[in-house]
């Protein structure tokens, strides 16, 4: 029974917590804190029932907008007898401000408009006190105001924009995207944040999931090359859909990417080109492409020749950046022997797709027309080798070959011959110019050249600017014109005591010629020598021949040198011969048969003298010589230093003097006589004592005259230039003086001076013939100068008087 009636107490206060305001009823046991909460007083029954609390909250719709507070509940304790003597607080979040209570009845109001998007609920303390003495009359108890939901918030897509891909051709229900939005509103309350989704825009293409928000594809036939993007706009609603509920909706772009559903096509089944006959191998010549409807690597493609009548005179390469077929010369063209080319060029796909092959082949093919163009070209020679040849003893004018050229054109304009003289210089070789007939110009000769080039030039009579080049190797055939002849001049020893019968030397020949046989030469003694009874010559019949003693002995004081001279002979033909001697010399001999000495000079140095005799005969040449170097360098420093001393270095003479002196009344500043003995010629030298040179006339060591200028036109220079002469032979005939060169320059400062010239060279006249009174005319500075000179004159004319 008491369980029933708790479950009844359960559910009234359930109903009552959804419909209507609470009351909480707080009571104080006398003598305990322990908390009781009760409806209305006819709950109680016939006694008061203690209990905890156990509704501690209280409920308030959201988004009120009605003009009056909105009341929430009422707070009550079982203290209080209604006379107002109880006083009712709240504190905690938004008390005072979103939430009043009634201090006397304990009534709570919402004063603002609540969110629960943005707070769910508030957590608040309610005490009662004693109005008078402001005395806790129950203890603080903890309650919490839950916002309810109400529907006020749209589902959003918030993962906006929303981009998705599908390959075209998908089939039915394949899975494009997902696209979710959510509802602010609780999801625990009511069906306020449950959301369905649909299609708005595009529903013929694409479906959505209702409940997963999944796109997925509503046909099968979408195509890109028709329609590459989609433009969806999904819609989700709450309330699970029902009627009034809130809705947003979002745009989705479905791209539709390609796979290689288009064969490739040519845009026309015909392409014509032209090129010219003479276009080299390789020369490009046209461009097709073949279209296709597909993007990316599907449309890469590849192309080739199909069919071709030309025997593969083009072909075909694939340019893979544009995609184009490259039509390309691969082998020379004839005008004359093909003039149109006719080839099937076939473009297919790189990467084909399994899944279409139904759809067809994936190639397509186009006929290309190719018209070779007719140029004027040169000759062409028939001689595909180039190879002619001639016998050596071919005579001057003898026709070695015949070139032919043909015009390859539909004219056939006659062809004229040359040869290119800048490659043979040498000019054997002429040619006819209408025939082609090529003829010698000289005397042929194998030894000397076998082989010899030539090019040929063939070119159109009347347009020589149409020319062809072709070498041509003539080869020299070998006729026999050259005999045979020893290989070297032969020498040989024979011991005074050879026995009959011994070797002394074997013969060999040479021949330039080269028979196609090969050679085969004879040997025999010539007619002059068959008198010869000492030597035999044996033929071997390998090309070499043996020379034999043929008696005991020989002297060698009766005749120490024989000579024996050999025919030899080829086998042709024609036969040639030619003689050759053999120098034979009598040598004596040790007991073993080395030769020792001949008669005339030693044949050869004895092979018993020991190394160590030969390093000493070397050390004494080496000796002597180094004794012969030393004695001619002595020699030739003692001739040097007997020179330098005979010489006179003319580089001593130079007297330098940088002072200006005391001026004119200065006369002990400078020695004269130094300036003096610069006119000494004199080749002693002070304490020598020995004349070296010739003595040039001695010239006044005492005081000179001053000479006025004039030009006398013959003067006599022959002491200077004895005396250079003189220093000039003998410094060429010491090598090891050095070269002292002295070069001196006397400058001519002009002859517009006022003031006559005081050079001694330029006149030959002698002091007492000149007048030095003018001297005195010329200042103060000259003054010292003029009472020398003039009296020096003065007493030279007291002499004479």
């Amino acid at each position: 029974m008491a369980s029933h009636r708790t479950a009844w107490i359960l559910l009234l206060l359930l109903l009552c917590g959804l419909s209507c305001p609470v009351v909480l009823s707080v009571h104080m046991e006398s003598g305990g804190s322990g908390l009781e909460e009760s409806g209305d007083g006819g709950l109680l029954g016939g006694g008061r029932v203690k209990r905890g609390w156990v509704w501690n909250q209280f409920f308030v719709v959201e988004e009120y907008t009605g003009t009056e507070p909105l009341y929430v509940g009422k707070i009550h304790s079982d203290s209080d007898e209604g006379d107002g003597s109880i006083k009712y607080t709240i504190s905690g979040e938004g008390a005072g401000t979103i939430f009043l209570i009634d201090e006397l009845t304990g009534d709570i109001h919402a004063t603002e408009r609540l969110d629960r998007e943005q707070k769910t609920f508030y957590t608040l303390r309610a005490q009662a006190r004693d109005r008078q003495t402001g005395r806790l009359l129950e203890p603080e108890s903890e309650f919490v105001i839950k916002v309810q939901d109400i529907n006020d918030s749209e589902p959003r897509f918030l993962g906006g924009p929303y981009i998705g891909s599908v390959a075209e051709l998908s089939p039915i229900g394949t899975s494009v995207m997902q696209v979710m939005a959510s509802d602010a509103d609780d999801p625990t309350y009511g069906s306020s944040a449950r959301v369905v989704y649909s299609v708005l825009e595009g529903e013929q293409h694409f479906t959505v999931d209702s409940k997963t928000g999944v796109i997925r594809t509503a046909v099968a036939n979408l195509d890109r090359e028709t329609q590459d993007r989609y433009e969806v706009v999904v819609r989700a609603t709450d309330m699970a859909g029902q009627l009034g509920g809130l809705s947003g909706s979002t745009t989705v772009t479905i791209v539709i990417t390609d796979v290689n559903d288009n064969p490739p096509r040519f845009p026309q089944k015909m392409y014509q080109f032209s090129v010219a006959e003479s276009a080299p191998v390789g020369m490009l010549i046209g461009k097709v492409k073949a279209e296709d409807s597909d993007v990316g690597e599907n449309t890469d493609m590849t192309y080739q020749v199909k069919d071709e009548e030309g025997l593969g005179a083009f072909r075909v390469t694939t340019d893979s950046n544009t995609q184009e077929a490259l039509i390309s010369v691969q082998k020379p063209l004839n005008f004359e022997a093909q003039n149109v080319h006719t080839l099937v060029v076939e473009a297919l796909n790189k990467f084909a797709d399994p899944r279409f092959v139904d759809l067809g082949a994936f190639r397509d093919q186009a006929i290309v027309r190719v018209s070779v163009l007719d140029v004027d070209e040169p000759p062409e020679f028939q001689l595909p080798d180039g190879l002619m040849e001639v016998q050596e003893d071919a005579a001057v004018g003898s026709v070695v070959g015949v070139v032919s050229a043909l015009d390859p054109d539909a004219a056939n304009r006659p062809v004229r011959y040359a040869i290119d003289h800048s490659a043979d210089l040498e000019q054997i070789f002429s040619i006819d110019p209408q025939t082609g007939a090529v003829v010698t110009t000289q005397v042929l000769d194998r030894e000397t050249a076998g082989w010899h080039n030539i090019t040929v030039l063939a070119m159109e009579a009347d347009n020589h600017t149409q020319v062809s080049r072709k070498p041509f190797r003539i080869r020299i055939l070998d006729v026999n014109d050259n005999p045979p002849e020893l290989a070297t001049p032969y020498e040989a020893a024979v011991c005074e005591d050879a026995k009959p019968g011994q070797l002394i030397q074997t013969i060999s020949v040479v021949d330039p010629d080269e028979p196609q046989s090969g050679h085969r030469f004879y040997f025999t003694l010539a007619p002059e020598g068959s008198s010869n009874h000492r030597f035999s010559l044996l033929d071997v019949e390998d090309n070499t021949a043996a020379v034999h003693t043929q008696r005991l002995g020989f002297n060698r004081q009766e005749q120490d040198i024989f000579l024996l001279p050999i025919l030899v002979v080829d086998s042709g033909p024609p036969t040639l011969s030619s003689t050759g001697t053999l120098t034979i010399r009598i040598c004596g001999c040790d007991s073993a048969g080395a030769i020792q000495s001949c008669n005339t000079t030693a044949y050869i140095v004895s092979a018993s003298l020991s190394p160590g005799a030969l390093i000493a005969l070397l050390v004494c040449i080496l000796i002597l010589l180094v004794l012969v170097l030393l004695i001619l360098t002595l020699k030739r420093h003692q001739q040097g230093h007997l020179t330098s001393e005979e010489d006179e270095d003319m580089r001593d003479n130079v007297i330098k003097y940088n002072d200006e002196g005391g001026g004119e009344q200065d006369t002990e500043a400078y020695d004269m006589s130094a300036l003096r003995s610069l006119y000494d010629f004199s080749e002693t030298k002070a304490g020598g004592g020995g004349e070296v040179g010739p003595h040039p006339p001695a010239l006044p060591s005492e005081r000179h005259s001053l000479p006025q200028w004039c030009q006398v036109p013959d003067l006599d220079f022959s002491i200077f230039r004895d005396y250079i002469s003189r220093k000039v032979g003998q410094a060429d005939e010491d090598p090891s003086v050095p070269p002292y060169d002295s070069f001196q320059t006397y400058a001519f400062e002009g002859g517009d001076s006022p003031l006559a010239s005081l050079s001694s060279i330029a006149s030959r006249s002698t002091g007492s013939e000149q007048d030095f009174s003018y001297l005195s005319s010329w200042g103060p500075r000259f003054r010292q100068l003029a009472v020398l000179y003039a009296g020096h004159r003065g007493e030279e004319g007291s002499e004479e008087s």
